[in-house]
């Protein structure tokens, strides 16, 4: 592999996707249980609930604030590594880009005044209402910069006329055929993944032994939420096999390692592939791709084949296919195991093997948000602009991609690092009972 300004370009725009993935989902996924916990802990009058509002908000602050330095890097990378892209595209996607700066600061605001305003009104639901708007910002920014993904995908809303960007159509451009399905699938991916590593967070502490009934109420908010938004997911991934299957055939051939034009077309879940296509220790469910891409097993689903060589992305992000679908599946079915004995109270919930599975799920989730990502992106291989632009025609020539490579990669290391730091100071040694016992000594809430 060749380590020229095009193989640089997509290293370090990779790199920093990938790590802005984290931050971006949190950001999206957080604020919503943040009002869950606050609408049970008022309408209960259970203080438990309030402090678990209060610590689930103050830590995601943190996120919040390295999220920003982690798209601001985006935005950057994106006119000095990806010049011609942004010359060709950059007017037709000005909308989105704008409204996700303006949606941030929305939510930006909302989320300072509901900071400072703890336990300011003498009615507590004024407050609860300032999460709205957070809420509300957090998935408009999800919104807006996952249509300028579903553009690149499926690009429209303007004409190339000698190399010049004309007749442009803004809205047309946003509302792409791939916004629905691919705004949908980040929004519910999202918030899945938020529950799963707040699930995560509180079962590790009932198994140190340092659990008490705020970790519990917890952990049943977070897996109650893990359940409905883990089958949001599933429907949302079945959404997108549609999409693909009539709008980007290719990628879905190749996810699915399917070469040749049919119906009745077999669904592959893990196996091997070698140099000649010879698929093995596959496990094959017969017509359940063509079910998947049009609700019949009579759906014709086209083959990796039909397309030029040299358009067909690479194979092995099958693999990436599976780990992502593997992970959703395997957190549908913990969240539902734990709903399940928490309903019938003869059974334990509390159960170490089932505890350690969702403990397990939480950085499997995020695991499963980063191969989403890269079957998105690698699956478009070899586009940058869908049917326009390929990424070696985007990419930059400068020389000095190398050295921007390192200083952005130093710079994820420090903010890792920081992340990781104030979040352990902030939570280690100030334990929610502490907390429950110095603001609301009652233990209710008035």
């Amino acid at each position: 592999m060749e380590l020229d300004s095009v193989m640089l370009s997509r290293i370090l725009t990779a790199s920093t996707l990938m790590f802005h993935a984290i931050f971006a989902t949190v950001g999206v996924g957080i604020p919503i249980f943040i009002m869950i916990a606050e609408f049970l802990g008022i309408k209960r009058k259970d203080a438990d609930l309030l402090v678990l509002a209060r610590r689930w908000a103050r830590g995601y602050t943190i996120t919040v604030a390295v999220g920003v330095v982690t798209g601001t890097a985006i935005g950057l990378q994106l006119s000095l590594l990806w010049p011609s892209f942004m010359q060709l595209a950059g007017q037709v996607i000005a909308l989105p880009l704008f409204m996700e700066t303006f949606a941030f600061f929305f939510e930006a605001i909302f989320l300072g005044i509901y900071l400072y305003t703890w336990d300011r009104f003498s009615n507590r639901w004024y407050h609860w209402l300032l999460t709205i708007p957070v809420v509300i910002g957090s998935t408009l920014s999800a919104f807006f910069i996952t249509s300028v993904n579903a553009f690149m995908n499926n690009p429209q809303g303007f004409d190339l006329v000698d190399g010049e960007t004309v007749n442009i159509q803004p809205l047309a451009a946003m509302f792409n055929p791939a916004t629905w399905p691919k705004v949908f699938h980040v929004v519910m991916s999202s918030y899945m993944t938020a529950a799963f590593i707040l699930a995560a967070i509180a079962a590790l502490a009932i198994l140190r032994k340092k659990g008490s009934d705020y970790h519990k109420k917890a952990l049943r908010i977070a897996m109650v939420a893990g359940l409905v938004f883990a089958s949001g997911t599933a429907l949302a991934g079945d959404l997108s096999a549609k999409y693909l299957a009539e709008y980007q055939p290719e990628k879905l051939a190749a996810a699915e390692w399917h070469f040749e034009t049919e119906t009745n077309a077999d669904l592959i879940v893990f196996g091997t592939i070698n140099e000649e296509g010879e698929v093995s220790n596959a496990l094959r469910i017969p017509g359940m791709l063509s079910f998947l891409s049009g609700n019949s097993f009579d759906t014709e689903v086209i083959g990796l084949n039909e397309f030029p060589e040299e358009e067909q992305p690479p194979l092995w992000i099958h693999y990436a296919f599976d780990i992502m679908v593997g992970i959703g599946m395997f957190s549908l079915l913990i969240s539902g195991i734990f709903i399940v004995l928490m309903l019938f109270k003869r059974f334990n919930e509390w159960n170490k093997p089932l505890l350690w599975s969702i403990v397990a799920s939480g950085p499997l989730a995020m695991i499963a948000i980063e191969c989403g990502w890269v079957l998105a992106e690698v699956g478009r291989q070899p586009w940058i602009l869908r049917g326009f632009m390929t990424v070696e025609e985007g990419a930059t020539t400068s020389g000095d991609v190398g050295i921007a490579l390192i200083m952005f990669i130093l710079l994820y290391i420090v903010l890792a690092i920081f992340t990781v730091t104030v979040l352990t100071k902030m939570f280690k040694n100030r334990p929610p009972e502490a907390e429950v016992e110095k603001r609301y000594p009652n233990g209710w809430v008035e």
